[in-house]
């Protein structure tokens, strides 16, 4: 399996557990939602929304790569988000509807990288304004990353909530093969 065969099961890996995130968020009420439950953005619907705003933010500094720009052009063209706290959406259907729409951009997005794409160094500058200049690679698995980290928080809160998420494992995902 290639790095970017990795990166196209962790992007259907983000599809899979967003969908299982919001399914079981669904089941709570708006109150329950936005109830501060003491994580690091507050509550289950803040936390949500970091995910959102993080995930655009990557995305558009991703976009800089010369083969993301059509990819990742309706991405570019949303509004960008004015911090990493920032409640985008403050009802829930709202939010999934874009996490649904974001998931497939991420998917197209993997899928139109090549190996060579993957090496290129990437100049970007984080929202202090420091300048970084940092392997593609290495930026698109911290891309997936932080998303299974606050995943793993949403889990948590939903937990605490009453609500289960069910299998969270990347290996529900990963193919049997056969040996040769």
């Amino acid at each position: 399996m290639t790095l970017k065969d990795h990166f196209g099961l962790l992007a259907s890996y983000n599809q899979w557990m967003n969908a299982k995130v919001y399914e079981a968020a669904g089941l709570l009420s708006a109150t329950d939602l936005a109830e501060d439950r003491g994580a690091f953005f507050g509550s289950l619907l803040g936390t949500l929304n970091h995910l959102l705003v993080a995930d655009t933010i990557w995305l558009n500094r991703f976009a800089e790569h010369p083969a993301c720009s059509i990819s990742l052009r309706e991405v570019i063209d949303l509004p960008q988000p004015t911090g990493l706290d920032q409640m985008v959406f403050d009802d829930l259907d709202r939010l999934a509807e874009r996490r649904v729409w974001l998931d497939q951009k991420i998917i197209g997005w993997i899928a139109g990288l090549s190996g060579d794409d993957l090496e290129l160094i990437l100049t970007y500058r984080n929202s202090k304004g420091m300048t970084f200049n940092k392997r593609y690679s290495s930026l698109v698995l911290h891309f997936f990353n932080h998303q299974t980290h606050h995943r793993g928080q949403a889990s948590t809160l939903l937990s605490q909530a009453g609500k289960e998420v069910g299998v969270t494992d990347l290996l529900a995902l990963i193919p049997d093969e056969n040996q040769v």
